[in-house]
């Protein structure tokens, strides 16, 4: 690796509920087992760095530690072992574990300190990844959309894929339209549901989940979504809901909601200590909860099958990025996905 970059730039999480810190990182020497070396050119920003960033699973052992788990570039350099990637392939970067080598995770160096990283991490424009955290993809392929199969689509399109198993015809509330709620839209349209109403706070969003399938959309700020929803699906008639936020209310409403049959999946991830309470009578006689990591993806299997339904179907996702920016204004990027100014897609360019 001597003529190998030997540092990067990197956001950094140095403290809870503080913002990134922007710092220049010193890159490993050599690779290990297993290890790439990726030229990260766009990452996403996803509510899991939120929640990290937040400290919603309590204290964070591993400060100082780098962040993102979806992204888009480049191999630059191989260790030893690895057989799924090779230097120059375009490459996008998820946190599913996928075929190959699962090596141990990188460690940098910062202002004298170790600075920690996972398996992935896509907050700096050089990143050591382990081989089964990457999937090849077809050179020439666009980097700003390949970035978002490493988590939006791919968690989105499983959730229905693997979790919720929509059958054609059926009806199906998304509460939270975020990110990964935009793609369970897309995901429901294409499977064929007859009902899709998206719920959230923010009417910016709520413009693009019409714009991904949703049939119906509640603004949760100007009305009472759940009165709204009983005008829509009388008669306990819902057969999924899918819950994004992690709100324990919200889960509570939604299982009571659901019909005799239904299903809720869990996508959202509660605070740590969050308890939700459930009759549960009814689950023995049909009705379902079931939590969802990832939407149970297998990205070396599902990105190229996914890429090739939306190309087929002349889905952009593009449309789904609303906001870019360089590494430098990660912080803003983070604040707009906050407050909702930001609808869609948030995408730091590590090129800029």
């Amino acid at each position: 690796m001597s003529d190998m970059p030997t540092t990067a730039k990197a956001a950094i999480l140095v403290e809870q509920n503080k913002d990134l810190v922007i710092g220049e990182i010193t890159l490993p020497k050599t690779l290990d087992i297993g290890q790439v070396l990726v030229k990260i050119r766009y990452s996403g920003i996803c509510g899991s760095q939120l929640g990290e960033i937040d400290g919603v699973k309590g204290p964070d052992p591993w400060l100082p530690h780098l962040l993102g788990h979806e992204g888009s570039g480049h191999a630059v350099a191989v260790g030893p072992g690895v057989k799924h990637v090779k230097p120059g392939d375009a490459v996008v970067l998820h946190w599913r574990p996928s075929k190959g080598i699962e090596a141990t995770p990188a460690k940098y160096s910062w202002n004298g300190k170790v600075v920690n990283a996972g398996w992935v991490t896509t907050f700096n424009d050089h990143a050591v990844i382990a081989e089964n955290r990457l999937t090849a993809i077809p050179a020439g392929t666009d980097l700003k959309a390949a970035a978002l199969y490493g988590c939006a689509v791919t968690t989105g399109f499983g959730v229905i894929d693997n979790r919720a198993k929509i059958k054609l015809g059926e009806s199906v509330v998304v509460f939270g339209a975020g990110g990964i709620g935009l793609n369970i839209v897309q995901g429901a349209a294409l499977a064929g549901a007859r009902t899709i109403v998206a719920v959230d706070r923010y009417a910016n969003r709520l413009e693009l989940a019409r714009h991904c399938g949703a049939t119906e959309t509640i603004d949760g700020s100007k009305t009472d979504p759940w009165e709204r929803l009983k005008e829509l699906l009388p008669n306990n008639s819902l057969d999924v809901f899918i819950d994004n936020t992690g709100s324990p209310g919200v889960i509570g409403r939604g299982y009571e909601f659901i019909s005799g049959k239904g299903r809720v999946i869990l996508v959202g991830v509660p605070k740590k200590g969050d308890k939700t309470e459930l009759y549960t009578l009814p689950m023995h006689f049909g009705k379902s909860m079931t939590g969802t990591t990832g939407g149970e993806a297998i990205p070396h299997e599902d990105i190229p099958r996914y890429m090739a339904l939306t190309a087929s179907r002349g889905i952009d996702l593009n449309d789904l990025i609303t906001e870019i920016a360089p590494l430098t204004g990660i912080n803003d990027l983070i604040q707009k996905m906050r407050n909702g100014t930001s609808a869609g897609r948030c995408l730091v360019d590590l090129a800029s």
